[in-house]
């Protein structure tokens, strides 16, 4: 029997191929991968789900859709309803950030800036560079990891559904992590202070793929726009709340800390905020 797990929901955000331009480009302007998500204790889970069935139960007008950002803060699909009425929809969205808020949760990301990636790889790696998620999700699986060992605890992950290619090529990430450890250069990697392979077959416990009207899936989708956006936008409502209520990994870590621990920004070089 195995005691004291925790469960990494895993989500990605943006094109993972850096080749793809984004058309239209979202309204923020900006073009960013990212993988995060939640961390949760197994013994939290059942509070968590009744938190979620519950803001649920309270908004009939939900019906089956998942609580899923971007058609949330479009207004498409499921949510078509938040354009009928302004004061509803601002209600909605209040209880919504303090559903998000009250979890027993954290939030955990790795977040590339697209063109910063190619401005830094593609004159030198050309059409060998990596999918971006063969980064994002060794750095947000590792960063989760290390809080996972520093509490004693063993972690799952669990990633949402996107393809059979795409899932496929998750578990083999996963599954190198747990043999051979991170496939970084490891002397440009030292500094973060990487895990290795022993690390991840002690810590790592299982791994599988959800579906996207999972409960806690859906809090990872919610959680991983803020974080994706505050990489540019330290002001952003959304990231400026879960910072404020320590829902971020990075709240509970010292600024040296952060480098090899929290949240990561890849390739933010010439980011302006």
């Amino acid at each position: 029997m195995v005691n004291a797990v925790s469960t990494l929901y895993l989500d990605e955000s943006g094109s993972r191929h850096p080749d793809v331009l984004l058309h239209p480009m979202p309204s923020h302007g900006r073009d960013w991968f990212g993988m995060g998500g939640v961390l949760i204790d197994d013994e939290d889970e059942s509070d968590a789900r009744a938190l979620v069935k519950s803001f649920r139960e309270a908004w009939p007008q939900l019906g089956d859709a998942p609580l899923h950002s971007h058609e949330i803060r479009s207004r498409q699909k499921g949510f078509l309803w938040l354009r009928e009425d302004a004061k509803i929809s601002a209600q909605f969205l209040d209880e919504l950030t303090a559903l998000m808020l009250s979890l027993p949760v954290m939030g955990f990301a790795c977040v590339i800036d697209r063109p910063g990636y190619n401005a830094r790889y593609e004159a030198v790696y050309r059409e060998n560079r990596w999918q971006l998620c063969k980064t994002a999700f060794a750095i947000a699986v590792e960063r989760a990891a290390k809080h996972s060992v520093v509490r004693g605890r063993r972690m799952r992950v669990y990633v949402e559904a996107s393809g059979k290619t795409e899932d496929r090529m998750l578990k083999a990430y996963y599954e190198t992590l747990k043999s051979d450890g991170p496939w970084f250069d490891q002397q440009r990697s030292s500094p973060y202070a990487p895990l290795g392979a022993r690390d991840y077959a002690a810590c790592l416990y299982e791994f599988r793929v959800k579906q996207k009207k999972s409960l806690l899936m859906t809090i990872a989708d919610l959680y991983l726009w803020p974080m994706c956006i505050g990489g540019y936008d330290a002001a952003n409502r959304s990231y400026a709340a879960l910072k404020a209520a320590g829902k971020l990994i990075d709240c509970q870590l010292s600024a040296e800390q952060v480098l090899h621990r929290g949240i990561k920004y890849s390739c933010f070089d010439s980011v302006s905020g």
